[in-house]
């Protein structure tokens, strides 16, 4: 179950992040040319959010089965450890949270340039945070699990 789950999130991953740069060029764009918030907008958003919580379920599935999560006070001298629970967990919480709001509150907004500036800063914030912790990690950003130090 374990590496059925990780190849999951690590794949999902991709998705995340395409998803992320999508929506971001596009709320620039939009905010920038002054487009009306449309269909199109609002699916890209939806598509995100959906994706983004999809990840959320299979990383918390994960957090609850894998090695290299520890709830012992060991965790927090052993930087493998500390990371994978505490870290990434914390870090990519944020930027899920991040991601939420946005949706959520350009959903709610009445005037389409704040709906396109709240989706691009939203989202380049939720995405800057999980480049920080793909990097801290120290895996790469295009690594498969296992591959480049045998850790999740």
């Amino acid at each position: 179950m374990y590496i059925g789950l990780l190849h999951t999130h690590s794949m999902l991953r991709y998705l995340v992040l395409i998803m992320l740069l999508v929506v971001i060029v596009n709320s620039f764009i939009g905010m920038t040319s002054k487009k009306p918030f449309g269909k199109t907008d609002n699916l890209l958003g939806l598509t995100l959010f959906s994706a983004t919580h999809t990840q959320l379920l299979v990383g918390l599935l994960l957090f609850f089965v894998s090695p290299f999560v520890s709830f012992s006070g060991e965790a927090m001298k052993n930087q493998s450890l500390r990371y994978w629970t505490t870290e990434h967990s914390l870090m990519m919480l944020i930027a899920i949270v991040l991601i939420t709001m946005a949706r959520i509150t350009a959903k709610k907004m009445t005037d389409d340039g704040a709906k396109h500036k709240r989706m691009f800063v939203f989202n380049a914030l939720a995405l800057l945070i999980i480049l920080v912790a793909i990097a801290m990690s120290g895996r790469g950003f295009l690594s498969l699990p296992g591959m480049s130090t045998g850790q999740a």
